[in-house]
């Protein structure tokens, strides 16, 4: 079996099972999982499932895909340009996991989506 070798991604997963909030733990889980199992959300999902003003992660890579109608912060391992370009347009705030775990240590008010 092939271990990881991306050195930031092994760091996130190591600081996520630190935590113990089960939230943290799941998104480690996620994480870990071999490269062909990653998770990839266009952002024509994130609108459809995220409230005005909530806070979203994705465990795995945002995709510009569709459009945005809502203001919503949204924390991912990767995104790509236009995600980052769509979703500040919107208003909203794209952040990554460590800094979001970093911010809401608890994980309050946060979904994940996949």
């Amino acid at each position: 079996m092939k271990k990881k070798d991306n050195q930031v991604l092994l760091s996130l997963i190591e600081s996520l099972m630190k935590s113990d909030k089960p939230l943290w733990r799941r998104v480690a889980q996620e994480l870990s999982k071999p490269k062909r199992q990653k998770v990839e959300v266009n952002l024509s999902k994130i609108d459809q499932y995220a409230d005005e003003g909530s806070t979203v992660i994705v465990p795995g890579k945002v995709l510009g895909s569709g459009s945005i109608s809502k203001k919503f912060t949204v924390a991912a391992f990767s995104f790509s340009q236009n995600a980052r370009k769509l979703i500040g347009e919107a208003g909203g705030k794209p952040v990554t996991i460590d800094g979001l775990l970093r911010s809401n240590p608890e994980g309050k008010g946060v979904i994940i989506l996949k």
